[in-house]
């Protein structure tokens, strides 16, 4: 098992920054590929970003590509997404996951919810025009 507690969500005005945080528990850390989803009103649960165990493969959606960074401290148990110049269209309940790493695989097995097992409960962002 593996437990994930998101952080670092709020109110933030359009053009603004944000870093969230996810704190991991339970078996080594290291061992998961981490992603990040969100999902807004009324839309179905999306792919934001994703970082695999060691830190060195990243993938994001479109929509955020060169806006956000994902990346992962396997010493702190911990996988931060750095929002940069958001806009209201980012506004979401944003989602850490966790999913058994599988070194061959490729980045776009990720994409989808149903490589992870473990999800946080997630932390609300708000993006003001």
């Amino acid at each position: 098992q593996v437990q994930l507690v998101e952080s670092g969500g709020g109110l933030v005005q359009a053009g603004g920054s944000l870093r969230l945080s996810c704190a991991a528990s339970g078996r080594p850390f290291s061992s998961y590929t981490m992603g990040w989803f969100r999902q807004a009103p009324g839309k179905e649960r999306e792919f934001v970003a994703v970082v695999r165990w060691s830190g060195g493969r990243t993938d994001y959606a479109d929509s955020v590509k060169g806006r956000f960074t994902i990346s992962r401290d396997n010493a702190k148990n911990t996988v931060y997404l750095q929002m940069n110049s958001v806009k209201p269209e980012d506004t979401a309940v944003y989602y850490c996951a966790a999913g058994p790493e599988i070194p061959l695989i490729r980045n776009s097995y990720y994409y989808t919810s149903d490589a992870y097992p473990y999800w946080g409960q997630g932390t609300q962002v708000t993006v003001s025009s």
